[in-house]
């Protein structure tokens, strides 16, 4: 019987050496991350109550914008802002005016993406040809002086609204292009 347990003795050690061996191993390595990427992502900065100015000189053409919020993402490459207005003017183009609840600007501004209660304003306040637009989201393509939007719409001009399902406009040639579920209500 001794001579059993003096044989065991040794394997029973080194099954328990590799337990022990395989435990701290896995006790020192660091934490694996979850493929979730919402659950660990970070902004590599944080801006509150900002406001900024882009200017391209040769055009005569400024941008304006005001936020109540920005978290930046450097892995991503993405710069998401809270409660933003933006102010675009252009020589011999009307005021464009927009104000959204959150945007998401990715490619760096070329690309720009409103949500939450979305408000678009063509021209000024005391312009008779002013056209209001309102939805819930409007992709922004600021090069092309383009909106577009697959969501709901309203615009509103005079004493006219139009409702539609996605429309796509073009700012510098002031055309709007409804793409479905038109329709409009006149009051005189």
């Amino acid at each position: 019987m001794s001579a059993r347990l003096h044989i065991r003795s040794p394997l029973i050690l080194m099954v328990l050496l590799i337990f022990l061996t395989f435990w701290l191993d896995r006790l020192t390595r660091p934490p694996e991350q979850i493929k979730d990427d919402d659950l660990y992502r970070n902004p590599d900065y944080i801006a509150e109550n900002l406001s900024g100015v882009r200017m391209e000189y040769e055009h005569a053409i400024q941008r304006k914008f005001t936020a109540q919020k920005l978290f930046h993402y450097l892995d991503d490459k993405v710069t998401e802002l809270e409660q933003i207005n933006f102010i675009n003017t252009e020589p011999e183009k009307p005021l464009m005016r927009l104000f959204a609840d959150r945007a998401v600007i990715i490619s760096k501004g070329k690309d720009i993406y409103l949500t939450g209660d979305v408000t678009a304003i063509r021209g000024a306040d005391d312009d008779k040809s002013k056209i209001t637009l309102a939805t819930n989201f409007l992709h922004l393509i600021p090069d092309e002086s383009l909106i577009k939007s697959d969501q709901a719409v309203t615009i509103s001009r005079f004493k006219t609204t139009v409702n539609a399902n996605g429309l796509e406009f073009n700012n510098r040639t002031g055309m709007v292009q409804l793409l479905s579920n038109v329709k409009a209500v006149n009051k005189k």
